[in-house]
């Protein structure tokens, strides 16, 4: 099976618990929690979309050159909204790809090499959805086949990607993230990672 894909990063959330901080914008290595995101996914696909949604002007202005996104006008209605939003965009481009990733812009310690086993499982042809193993089910980042692109497209506030891997569960594959899928919503968890990392960027 072919291995062309794009990838969605989900960047539009309003970083409600960073107590004042936009989170996207987080410093990360030589880059930010975001660019981290469009690093590792331009490694593993061919198109990459990131969808940002609040703090617009702020981000898009630290965004690395080149980088292609969407705007969703809708993103406080969920993240379901904003995958429609992305998915639309690289539907209407054409060139559909065999594939859409769906990542998110603050789990720093997923990299290319996680993400490339994902598109190796996703190249076997024998699941729909490739998707990241959690303790409560699987999740994003995930891999999806393109005869799933009009669920994607149609999503909505109250439904998003893991509703629809639940609603395709036999076929799923699940790979286990080897803990390092954990998610950054405050400053605590910020530091905390950064600190796994060796990175002095400790916000206080």
């Amino acid at each position: 099976m072919s291995t062309n894909i794009a990838t969605i990063i989900l960047a539009a959330g309003a970083s409600t618990r960073m107590e004042g901080h936009i989170k996207q914008l987080l410093p990360w290595g030589n880059t930010t929690l975001l660019g981290n995101s469009i690093v590792q996914a331009k490694k593993v696909s061919g198109k990459v979309c990131v969808v940002l949604g609040a703090h617009l002007d702020e981000i898009r202005k630290e965004l690395p050159l080149h980088t292609y996104w969407v705007h969703n006008p809708e993103w406080k209605s969920g993240m379901g909204s904003s995958i429609a939003s992305g998915v639309n965009t690289l539907i209407n481009e054409g060139n559909t790809p065999d594939g859409i990733l769906i990542m998110l812009a603050d789990q720093p310690m997923l990299t290319a090499s996680y993400l490339s086993k994902l598109k190796s499982a996703f190249a076997e042809g024998n699941n729909s959805i490739v998707a990241t193993e959690y303790p409560n089910g699987l999740g994003v980042p995930a891999l999806f086949d393109k005869s799933l692109f009009p669920v994607l497209s149609g999503l909505n506030r109250e439904f998003g990607a893991r509703q629809v891997i639940m609603s395709q569960k036999s076929l799923c594959l699940g790979i286990d993230p080897m803990g390092k899928a954990m998610d950054i919503d405050t400053l605590l968890e910020y530091n905390h990672i950064s600190r796994l990392q060796g990175f002095k960027h400790e916000i206080l």
